[in-house]
Order: structure tokens, then sequence, then C-alpha cells
């Protein structure tokens, strides 16, 4: 972790923490997890794929969203605090507000069903963009056996076993760490 840290620019302002996570949270209908990476990796290139690959698994072994987790350590590393602060009110402004005028919307016509189609469409638009990122980290993780064989393990074991994903978080997390630790990172 300590070179993930140092080879970090300095120089990301709370204007474009704000702009990046703003953009995020407008984007996100459906979730916002499909518009981090290209965010962030690709459009701002503040991370790499790697980089984005272990900062992601370690705000989603976090408690609450991983995206919003992300954000704040984001923010953190490059504006401390208050940088963090910046990126979570810039993820979350524009979700809440619109929101709350979906919802209300919602209230009204849930029961149509052209309204049900355009749920269903969404659902499967939203498993497109999990699954492109997926691929996506997939790839960063390419030639690193160890970290391919932990991602299929907890892969195989939410998707084919239906495990809680409490369970696969106590077997995953110790035993990758302990796994690593045993054979140390190949890269």
């Amino acid at each position: 972790m300590e070179d993930l840290a140092a080879e970090q620019p300095r120089g990301v302002s709370h204007r474009e923490l704000f702009a990046a996570f703003f953009k995020i949270g407008i984007c996100g209908f459906g979730g916002v997890a499909g518009w981090v990476r290209p965010i962030i990796v690709d459009e701002r290139g503040w991370l790499n794929d790697r980089e984005f690959a272990e900062l992601l698994g370690a705000s989603s072994v976090l408690p609450g969203a991983n995206t919003v987790n992300l954000a704040v350590m984001l923010g953190d590393r490059f504006q401390g605090a208050s940088g963090a602060a910046t990126a979570l009110v810039a993820l979350l402004l524009a979700p809440l507000a619109i929101l709350i005028g979906i919802a209300s919307l919602y209230d009204h016509f849930a029961m149509q069903p052209e309204v049900r189609s355009a749920l269903a469409g969404a659902a499967a638009a939203t498993a497109g963009l999990v699954l492109g990122n997926a691929y996506k980290l997939i790839k960063a993780l390419r030639g690193d056996v160890l970290a391919l064989a932990i991602a299929a393990f907890t892969f195989a074991s939410a998707g084919f076993f239906h495990l809680s994903l409490l369970v696969i978080l106590a077997i995953t997390i110790p035993g990758s760490v302990l796994l690593f630790v045993l054979y140390g990172r190949r890269s």
C-alpha cells in the first residue's frame, strides 16, 4: 500500500473532486458503480486500473455503499477530511434531489405496464454495466494468479453456492490476506 500512495498525484483540487463525483452521481441512474471507473481512471487519470481495483476492494469490505466509501477514501487521499466531505456531498447531491422527484412520480404511476417495462429494461442495462466493469477489473488483474483465484472463489461463492455476503467476507478477507502474506504478490 505504501507504493500506491506514493504514485498518487496530489494536485486534485476540491473543485475537481466535486465536479468528478457530481458527474458520477448525476450519470449513475441504476447505480453509480458503472460510472466510477471510467471517470476516475479513463477520464481523469487519477488512478490506474490496478490502483482502482485495490481501492474498490478496500471500499467494498467496509460497511456502507462501495462507491460512497470510495468517494470518501479518494477525497481524503487528495484533500484530507474536507476532500472526503466534498466528494461525498458531490456524489449524493444530485441523486437525492432526483430520487425525491422520481419517488413521488413512481408512487403515482407504479402499476402502469409501461413503467414496469421501463424498469425491467433498466435492470438489464444495469446488469450489463456491472458485467462490463467486472471484465475491466479482471483484465487489470491479468497475470496475478493469486488475485484471480481469489476473485474466482468469491464469484463462485456468491454466484453458484449462494453463500451470504457475511460468510463470503468472513472467509475471503482473512483468507486472501493470509494467501498474500504467505505467497506474496506476483505483479
